[in-house]
């Protein structure tokens, strides 16, 4: 005979995972409806079933396997976004990153596997052919976008809508891939300057195209990197649900007081292993090469001095253990001045090392660095602070759940 799990006993299970206002949104009841369930240990008969269908499937991974949802990974940069949804049961099924360099750090943190496609150039992917999946995750560049009069488009015969409005940008192919393959859900991330991008046009026409266009309930939010890692790092997160689910930025957790510097910095004393060729030495001291020379450290104090002296604040950054930095770009090779570390007085400041901007992008101690030192600073100036991706996808996922027992309701329905 079958034995059916006891409601009030998943609902306390949920409860260790979930906030109240969660678990709540996920059955459509209020939060002292629910409170009040919980006190009198009593699950109306009519709710029974709902909230077996909808909290089992977040305590339990699907038999056969060990994920709870699929999603892929556009413009997947080292994977930062790929790891945050992975912490919380997501199973990865197809990849696009078009930069070799990149594709060999995704590569060695997330060897090939039976099942999964890496491509590179997704404007080169037929939309069919990207498999089915419940949550597409995509760091897409921001580009220009050129806004045609869709009545113009249509008297000559041209596509319109979102073809019409975002033809050749990459966001085209994020809106032709979910126009294609319906995901539950998406999540896709953006420098904070795509609000204001071209007075605000860009983004009022990615909203139109997601909103009006691909009919998905849409919500968005600015958030700061440094409440996980000190870093002040202000990304755009955009998340898209097929229908409306309760979705909150409200549920976001989020650190009240962020780490210092001191967190991610080598600590030169000979409690971490050395690691070459970052670290030398019993000590495992910072190697000398990230000493900015001479020559380097005199241009830039000479290049902050003119522009402060022209009423400007351009200029090098100089941190300790006990600061927030500035955000980590791409060109950090270059010269490191938005972030460099001191090394005392009368001593030149050094860059940091390919493995503490590993760290201060949240990244896991073990993540593997196969690349040159420029490369990787590329690569860690482009990715994202994985723990606030972690969080996001920990909000995003009861959500993308009750859409999956949504539609297996629905397929039972249909066949009765």
């Amino acid at each position: 005979m079958k034995i059916e799990p006891c409601p009030l006993e998943l609902l306390r299970q949920a409860r260790t995972l979930y906030s109240q206002r969660e678990v709540a949104n996920l059955l459509d009841v209020n939060q002292s409806t629910l409170r009040r369930w919980q006190v009198n240990e009593d699950v109306p008969s009519y709710r029974v079933d709902s909230v077996r269908q909808r909290i089992l499937p977040l305590l339990v991974a699907p038999a056969n396997d060990d994920h709870v949802f699929t999603f892929i990974d556009l413009f997947a940069g080292i994977g930062g976004i790929r790891h945050g949804f992975e912490q919380h049961g997501g199973r990865c099924v197809f990849t696009s990153e078009w930069n070799p360099y990149a594709q060999k750090t995704y590569l060695a943190n997330f060897p090939h596997e039976e099942g999964h496609l890496l491509v590179g150039d997704i404007t080169k992917v037929d939309a069919e052919d990207v498999p089915a999946h419940d949550v597409l995750l995509a760091g897409f560049p921001c580009q220009p976008f050129s806004i045609a009069g869709v009545s113009k488009k249509n008297a000559l015969g041209r596509p319109h809508g979102f073809e019409c409005t975002t033809q050749g940008t990459l966001f085209y192919d994020v809106a032709r891939i979910i126009a294609a393959k319906q995901p539950k859900a998406f999540l896709l991330e953006n420098v904070k300057n795509l609000l204001s991008h071209d007075k605000g046009k860009t983004f009022a026409t990615i909203l139109a195209v997601l909103r009006d266009e691909l009919g998905y309930d849409v919500h968005y939010k600015v958030i700061d990197g440094r409440r996980f890692v000190p870093q002040h790092r202000e990304r755009i997160l955009i998340v898209g649900l097929r229908e409306p689910c309760g979705f909150s930025w409200e549920d976001l957790r989020l650190p009240e007081v962020g780490p210092k510097l001191s967190s991610i910095l080598h600590p030169q004393d000979g409690t971490q292993a050395e690691e070459s060729p970052y670290t030398t030495g019993a000590k495992a001291t910072v190697a000398a090469k990230y000493t900015l020379t001479s020559n380097m450290w005199t241009y830039l104090q000479a290049y902050a001095e003119k522009h402060r002296a022209a009423g400007n604040g351009f200029g090098f950054g100089l941190v300790d253990g006990e600061n927030v930095a500035r955000t980590l770009s791409a060109r950090y090779y270059k010269d490191g001045s938005e972030i460099l570390v001191s090394q005392g007085p009368r001593k030149r400041p050094r860059r940091l090392t390919p493995r503490e901007c590993a760290r201060l992008m949240g990244f896991p101690a073990d993540f593997k660095i196969p690349v040159s030192d420029t490369q990787a600073y590329k690569q860690f100036g482009n990715s994202v602070v994985v723990p606030v991706i972690e969080a996001v996808a920990k909000i995003i996922k009861p959500r993308v759940i009750e859409l999956m027992a949504r539609n297996q309701e629905q397929a039972s329905l249909s066949l009765r």
